[in-house]
């Protein structure tokens, strides 16, 4: 993986398939929230997994741009790297590739959200430290 200090696997289910025979293209952002889940726990921005609310983050924008086509019992390797962050939010970046080859990159932006008060909040300066700790920056 291309400067990301984070990835982990995750093997294309049955489930994941589209009518071709290959991941469907929502899926791509199903790995990525997968990946992106394990980097925060990872890196301890998320510790009362209890409770879902805790987190913090809501995605505001996502992307992916598809490479090459992925099937059934492959496994994806799925870079997560933090980007940028800003007061509100971050952008958090994903590299997915298969046995070594680029298959997609995708880009969220997470904002900081108090799920009490329904509205965004500046990002903590605790997972500031942790990401910029992590990441080198």
């Amino acid at each position: 993986m291309t400067d990301f200090r984070f990835s982990t696997p995750l093997e294309v289910r049955y489930s994941d398939l589209d009518a071709q025979g290959h991941l469907n293209h929502a899926k791509y952002f199903s790995f990525m929230e997968q990946a992106r889940f394990k980097y925060i726990l990872a890196l301890g921005l998320w510790s009362d997994t209890d409770d879902f609310n805790a987190v913090g983050q809501i995605v505001a924008e996502a992307a992916c741009a598809y490479k090459r086509p992925v099937m059934l019992g492959q496994v994806v390797e799925v870079g997560v790297r933090v980007s940028r962050v800003g007061n509100k939010s971050m952008i958090m970046e994903y590299e997915m590739r298969v046995e070594g080859e680029e298959v997609a990159a995708g880009r969220t932006v997470q904002v900081a959200y108090d799920y009490s008060a329904g509205q965004s909040i500046p990002i903590p300066p605790e997972w500031r430290t942790k990401i910029e700790a992590f990441e080198g920056e």
